[in-house]
């Protein structure tokens, strides 16, 4: 049965998963892009951007296993672009370039209708305003009986964690401290009710670990 999965979530020892300040030249917060140093460090990461070189090992080997059996996306407006409030300029496509990454469907979750954007590469953005068990939904139907990835930012996870609709949670630990900015759960490293620790691996940059949904 497909799967709602979440694939290589950064957060930093005190639990945040985006730092302070988010604005449009910190989109992640200030001290936020450090999380996400071990993935861009990755073969796997660099040949999915068409780029040579990285490293190998357990870090891309975990990198590539967030892209296998994906049919389909599913992000918040701000992983999409630092716009607030109505759309002002319908032509600014988000911060993805012209060739982004997916290759799928992707659902933007907004309050601002927008028709949808198709993008070099087989990406289209699809921006959803009746929540998240819509775009759930649409996507399902879109990745054809494959997996949906779901991506950032910290609040959407929150929201389908606390519906209980993700079934698989990937989130690697990086050791660096933020002092603040958002955090993933309520308490820092602590798994959300209703999910357990099924998984443990170490590297030599993050300690990666994966939960589940806890078996009734």
């Amino acid at each position: 049965m497909p799967k709602l999965r979440v694939h290589n979530f950064s957060i930093s020892l005190d639990g945040y998963g985006a730092g302070p300040a988010q604005s449009e030249d910190e989109p992640l917060g200030v001290g936020g892009e450090a999380l996400h140093e071990w993935v861009v460090a990755t073969r796997a990461w660099r040949r999915e951007h068409g780029m040579d070189g990285g490293e190998e090992g357990v870090d891309s080997e975990v990198v590539g296993a967030g892209t296998e059996g994906i049919g389909a996306t599913i992000m918040g407006r701000n992983m999409f672009g630092p716009i607030r409030g109505p759309w002002p300029d319908e032509a600014w496509k988000g911060w993805w370039g012209n060739d982004p990454p997916f290759h799928h469907r992707v659902f933007v979750l907004t309050h601002h209708p927008r028709a949808p954007i198709e993008m070099e590469g087989g990406t289209t953005f699809e921006f959803v305003t009746d929540g998240i068990e819509t775009a759930l939904e649409r996507a399902f139907d879109a990745a054809g009986g494959r997996d949906v990835r779901l991506g950032g930012g910290v609040a959407t996870i929150q929201q389908y964690l606390r519906a209980g609709l993700v079934d698989e949670l990937h989130v690697a630990v990086a050791p660096l401290l933020l002092h603040g900015g958002e955090r993933l759960f309520d308490e820092p490293l602590a798994p959300p009710s209703g999910y357990e620790v099924i998984k443990f691996v170490g590297s030599g940059s993050v300690a990666h670990f994966w939960l589940s949904r806890s078996k009734q």
